[in-house]
């Protein structure tokens, strides 16, 4: 699973990433979806989106959040961003692909705007799954193959494999997932599903 390019690193450790998260992107990006208990981020770079959930949380939701990536640089960044909030949440270094868990350990799974970067986006989903408890909430966003994102990810130099328009949702319904929900737009995807109890 390859590592972000120089470009993506320093923009998903930035200033100017963290505020969009948490004025646009986060409430966006999770559909009205309130992760609570044990949450997941596959993919999470620096911690910017997890340092919002954690900010945006109340006692009530219980939140223990674990942020995985597979570049040891944004494991490092998320964990010093992650500091302030103690023992609610840690970072660790993982392939999405084959997540170090076991199954059905995590309330909610979130994905966001990472799956390009795994090239093998399927796989990276069916962990996702796998890891999920039945009734759990999958949840996440992320860039459709357009002709602007396949130019600036060949300039920049960045591995990547871009989910196409129409495909992610056949791919979803083959999952043991139920109240599937797929949206497209010109340049992104946003999805949301539950866990059912089978395989």
């Amino acid at each position: 699973m390859p590592s972000m390019s120089t470009i993506e690193s320093l923009f998903c450790r930035s200033a100017p990433w963290e505020a969009a998260t948490r004025r646009w992107v986060l409430p966006w990006a999770l559909q009205g979806v309130r992760p609570t208990g044990r949450v997941l981020e596959i993919g999470g770079g620096g911690g910017a989106m997890a340092a919002q959930l954690l900010a945006a949380s109340t006692p009530a939701d219980r939140l223990q959040l674990t942020v995985t990536d597979f570049d040891p640089v944004m494991v490092g960044a998320a964990q010093d961003r992650l500091q302030r909030f103690g023992g609610r949440a840690h970072a660790e270094v993982a392939d999405a692909t084959a997540l170090p868990f076991g199954d059905g350990e995590f309330d909610t799974v979130v994905s966001f705007i990472m799956l390009h970067h795994v090239v093998a986006w399927e796989q990276a989903l069916r962990e996702a799954v796998r890891v999920l408890r039945p009734g759990g909430t999958l949840v996440g966003y992320d860039l459709l193959g357009t002709a602007p994102a396949r130019i600036l990810h060949r300039l920049e130099g960045a591995p990547h494999r871009f989910i196409d328009r129409g495909q992610l949702r056949p791919h979803l319904a083959g999952l043991p997932l139920r109240d599937l929900t797929v949206r497209e737009n010109v340049a992104l995807t946003r999805f949301r599903a539950t866990r059912t109890a089978g395989r």
